[in-house]
């Protein structure tokens, strides 16, 4: 199919009229007359501009302008088209997209390695244990004490050499026999981990 830039130039060819001769006629630079020939219409400043050289260029010739205008507006609507395209994709690549690419990604791994740190220290540290009740420590007229302690679950409870086991919330307790004076309760836990922690507590009998 014909362009704009072929139609003009076969047509001044065809009346054996040169650029600088075009120039004088219509008053137009002979740049801007080599432009159109090319179809390159980056050198213009709008496109109003290239519809009224292009009208009168072609009145000069003896073309029908409006065919002239129908053609260029399809030449140059498929390339603001091409051009819009690149510069979208272009602006998904520009330096502050990238930044914000790279921020995202960078923020991604960062918590990631947070939650795997944090899965890792729970999973190589020793398991927690408390004493819930009693809340007191020095007794008067008993002969043991009811403890209430927490754990992990799926910890091992050792306490003197007997084995307690924890309900599901890892609740346990123990009836520790005490005498007069100090009594020391030693509380043994390991973990799934094989982590142990030692806890130790001294209840007093007045």
């Amino acid at each position: 199919m014909i362009s704009v830039g072929e139609l003009f130039k076969r047509s001044r060819e065809k009346k054996g009229l040169t650029l600088r001769q075009v120039e004088k006629n219509i008053h137009v630079r002979e740049k801007f007359l080599v432009a159109i020939e090319s179809n390159d219409w980056s050198v213009f400043s709008s496109k109003i501009y290239i519809v009224g050289i292009l009208k009168n260029y072609a009145v000069f010739l003896g073309i029908d302008h409006q065919k002239v205008i129908a053609f260029f507006r399809r030449d140059y609507e498929r390339k603001e088209e091409t051009n819009f395209r690149r510069r979208v994709s272009a602006s998904y690549f520009r330096p502050e997209t990238k930044n914000i690419f790279a921020s995202v990604i960078a923020g991604v791994f960062f918590i990631f390695f947070i939650y795997f740190g944090y899965q890792l220290s729970v999973f190589l540290s020793p398991p927690k244990v408390s004493i819930i009740a009693p809340n007191q420590t020095v007794f008067r007229s008993t002969d043991q004490i009811h403890i209430v302690g927490k754990t992990e679950k799926e910890a091992s409870i050792i306490i003197y050499g007997e084995r307690v086991y924890p309900n599901r919330e890892g609740i346990f307790a123990y009836d520790f026999p005490i005498k007069q004076g100090k009594n020391e309760l030693i509380i043994e836990v390991t973990g799934g981990n094989g982590k142990k922690t030692v806890l130790k507590k001294i209840f007093i009998l007045e």
